[in-house]
């Protein structure tokens, strides 16, 4: 019964926000009959709502467990007011990731109000093999993969067109106060904006940054961060000349 009734929630998504009751029985391959009778009963408990025009949508049950789900990070204080200065500052989507599994979730975003840009939605999970945040989050959970050494070593990961080939990203990772990877602090935008070196560079030296603030918030030990902090910055001071056209 509850996985039935899981498997009707499932089958909405960030696109799809209503569905007919023809369309979710052809999702969960479930009779309309029986479809119907757990609507009623997700429908009673808050979990989904039915439309004017016939259609259903996700209830406000889901939104409330959401908010509980990122409060028991206990990350939010510290992570929410670094994006929005990320964002503004750098003018891309700012991001925090979790790993969840074999997928990596969106527990925090902002997006600058340019009109293009990366948009993702919190709550979105995607492949964790993919992307600059899912490459920290494997470093550093999976933590005697030789693949991610690099990684691992330098706080840091850059991603070019692997989740989406029009997209870009840069991640860094942020701890706790025992040293445990509490998530991935990401900056993505449109690839074409990230192609330069020295791009590159002021997005990881904000990103490493930022981490280190909210590592210290979060009782950790921002130190982690100074050697890395340091090799940008040198890196920055030797190519400066090369990067300019």
């Amino acid at each position: 019964m509850l996985d039935r009734a899981f498997a009707i929630l499932n089958a909405f998504g960030p696109t799809d926000d209503r569905l007919t009751l023809t369309e979710l029985s052809r999702r969960t391959g479930l009779y309309k009959s029986t479809v119907l009778r757990l609507l009623g009963a997700l429908e009673h408990g808050g979990y989904i709502r039915k439309l004017s025009d016939g259609q259903y949508a996700i209830g406000h049950q889901p939104l409330r467990l959401a908010t509980l789900y990122q409060r028991s990070f206990q990350v939010g204080p510290a992570i929410e007011p670094l994006l929005q200065q990320l964002s503004r500052d750098l003018g891309e989507t700012a991001s925090f990731y979790v790993r969840q599994g074999d997928q990596r979730l969106v527990l925090y975003r902002v997006e600058p109000s340019r009109s293009v840009r990366v948009s993702i939605r919190v709550g979105e999970e995607f492949a964790i093999d993919k992307g600059a945040s899912g490459k920290v989050l494997l470093a550093f959970t999976e933590t005697q993969d030789p693949r991610w050494d690099e990684v691992r070593e330098q706080l840091w990961a850059v991603s070019y067109g692997e989740r989406d080939p029009e997209t870009a990203s840069t991640s860094v990772p942020v701890f706790d106060s025992t040293g445990a990877l509490m998530g991935a602090l990401t900056l993505s935008g449109p690839k074409g904006r990230f192609d330069a070196p020295a791009t590159i560079r002021v997005a990881l030296a904000s990103l490493l940054d930022s981490a280190k603030r909210a590592t210290i918030a979060l009782g950790g030990k921002g130190a982690r961060y100074d050697a890395s902090i340091a090799k940008l910055a040198q890196e920055d001071s030797g190519g400066a000349d090369g990067d300019e056209p």
